[in-house]
């Protein structure tokens, strides 16, 4: 059982017929439907590559072939960063936050050990409305990046500056300037309103686990095991996945179907 609306599997499809139509493919063993399905229970529930082609009928190669061509459909359909602070200016404010999406690598891999959460992983950042809902997510980046090189190197910083954009984000950020509003260090030395000000900036700053809850909700994320060149592709997939979901037209996240497959 997976999950997902019968819309998002539905809308996932359309866009593989599209990619098929486009490269004139040929026939293939199974329909834009039955691939789309094979993704969503790779994203959703993490499965192996070997029993989702036994699940579905077909080889291991034609599993993975399905799955990184359905990949690519998706994530060319995420929002760029400028493309996503379309509409937003001076007076709006957004969140920005880092994640770690953990992967299988051993000690020796240095590059992608975060001593932060003592785990090997990637870097993730995630621009979110003040409700928490995902504007943007970046590709993903070695695990021992710091949060405010990775948001410089991203082009963040500059890019909230141009727009004169408010933005909320945590300590590791601290130094960004420009936007940023960061918490004070050592806020309970400080005088009341140092505190205050802690307390409110926590509270609006808050939903921003939202979206990375949704986007862990998706178990392929909990532990990676695939290149992690592929990482942020499936970040991007995903991110169009939730902006299917959040739309109010084709999918509806809430009339969830309980698909067998």
């Amino acid at each position: 059982m997976v999950d997902v609306p019968y819309e998002l599997v539905e809308h996932v499809s359309w866009l593989v017929y599209a990619r098929r139509c486009e490269r004139r493919s040929r026939w293939r063993k199974l329909g834009c439907f039955r691939q789309a399905l094979l993704v969503l229970v790779h994203l959703r529930k993490n499965e192996t590559l070997p029993a989702l082609a036994a699940g579905f009928g077909v080889s291991t190669a034609t599993a993975w072939r399905y799955v990184d061509e359905t990949l690519d459909v998706l994530a060319a359909w995420a929002p760029g960063l400028h493309e996503a602070l379309t509409g937003l200016g001076e007076g709006d404010h957004v969140i920005v936050d880092g994640t770690l999406i953990p992967i299988d690598r051993i000690a020796a891999d240095e590059p992608y050990y975060s001593m932060k959460h003592s785990k090997h992983g990637m870097n993730v950042q995630v621009i979110a409305r003040p409700d928490g809902t995902p504007l943007w997510f970046s590709r993903a980046t070695p695990g021992r990046t710091h949060d405010l090189t990775a948001a410089r190197a991203h082009g963040i910083v500059q890019a909230c500056l141009t727009r004169q954009i408010l933005v909320l984000a945590d300590r590791a950020y601290q130094g960004a300037g420009a936007t940023f509003r960061t918490p004070y260090k050592n806020h309970r030395e400080q005088p009341e309103h140092y505190q205050q000000f802690n307390r409110d900036h926590a509270r609006l700053r808050a939903p921003g686990e939202r979206a990375f809850a949704q986007l862990k909700s998706w178990r392929i994320l909990c532990r990676a095991r695939c290149s992690t060149r592929r990482i942020g592709t499936i970040v991007q997939a995903i991110h169009t996945l939730l902006t299917c979901s959040y739309s109010g037209g084709t999918v509806n996240r809430s009339a969830l179907s309980h698909i067998r497959w």
